[in-house]
């Protein structure tokens, strides 16, 4: 990511989060504050192509957790609302993932100005990371994103 203007501020690097391979919905009430783990869930949701009403609901619902849990994140880091986030750190892209996923549940329900603003948030952080996350259809990333499973794992036993 080259960044040309010399006023803008210095590309965020987010903390690495410590989860485990298998993300379920018990892993969200154990790492609220992950927008990796509300963007991986989200993803799971839309990747499955059930547009009943109830699915799509569920599916933004938990997409838009992950964008604010991500903003938070930034804001946490030192983002002023603005400013490179570049894909190519890893610990970004959890965020960055909850921001395309946001904007791919919003397409799904028809919220065009939704989708355009996520698109255009993902291209001020990283313009590279737009065609990785958001032109490849169903885009997944397994590269850095853990297992999705509707069961716990001895990793996440879920709450006790």
């Amino acid at each position: 990511m080259k960044i040309n203007d010399m006023m803008a501020p210095s590309p965020v690097r987010l903390p690495a989060a410590d989860l485990p391979d298998k993300i379920t919905a018990d892993t969200a009430l154990k790492f609220p504050a992950e927008p990796a783990v509300w963007a991986t869930l989200a993803e799971e949701h839309l990747a499955s192509q059930d547009n009943s009403s109830e699915h799509l609901a569920q599916t933004y619902a938990l997409a838009r957790t992950g964008y604010h849990r991500g903003l938070d994140r930034l804001r946490g880091n030192g983002w002023k609302g603005w400013g490179p986030v570049p894909w190519s750190h890893e610990p970004n892209r959890g965020v960055l993932r909850a921001i395309a996923v946001l904007a791919r549940a919003a397409q799904a329900i028809g919220e065009t100005e939704e989708y355009d603003r996520c698109r255009q948030m993902l291209s001020d952080a990283d313009p590279e990371c737009v065609a990785t996350l958001l032109d490849k259809p169903a885009a997944r990333y397994p590269e850095d994103s853990p297992a999705i499973s509707d069961t716990p794992s001895a990793a996440d036993p879920g709450l006790e």
